[in-house]
């Protein structure tokens, strides 16, 4: 099972200035990647630059259209994000508690099951297999 942990600030606290660099920190979350990675339940990991870098695209007219934003509140900013494999919700629960602490853009992780082939209705599936075929199969690929 694939899960995407998003890590975000806490906004049920006061936001705290943002302490200097710290070497030591850093590497801690390094290491966590390093462990999930040898492990081997780490698809991705990945920060994600300031908001003010991305876009938000939308709907509007039946087209797709540029939106404002692309966030209007800091407390949206997602920081980063793990992509895992694992066998179960209670295995990717685990590995979030042993997330190092200390980057406030990483105090709060959300854990999301991630959409895979037997959730899917199966007369959808072929539709998948039939217009997508080779994309479908990585789904086969995986564990």
């Amino acid at each position: 099972m694939r899960f995407l942990i998003t890590a975000t600030t806490d906004t049920t606290t006061e936001a705290a200035p943002e302490p200097p660099f710290d070497a030591k920190l850093f590497a801690a979350y390094m290491k966590f990647n390093e462990d999930m990675h040898k492990a081997g339940v780490l698809v991705a990991s990945e920060g994600i630059n300031p908001s003010g870098k991305g876009a938000r695209v939308g709907v509007s007219g039946g087209k797709r259209v540029i939106l404002d934003g692309p966030y209007t509140e800091s407390k949206e900013l997602v920081g980063g994000f793990y992509l895992i494999e694992v066998e179960s919700r209670e295995e990717a629960i685990e590995w979030a508690l042993r997330c190092p602490i200390g980057l406030g853009t990483a105090d709060v992780l959300t854990i999301y099951p991630m959409t895979e082939a037997s959730d899917i209705p199966e007369d959808l599936l072929k539709l998948t297999r039939e217009v997508a075929p080779e994309w479908s199969a990585t789904w086969d690929a995986r564990k």
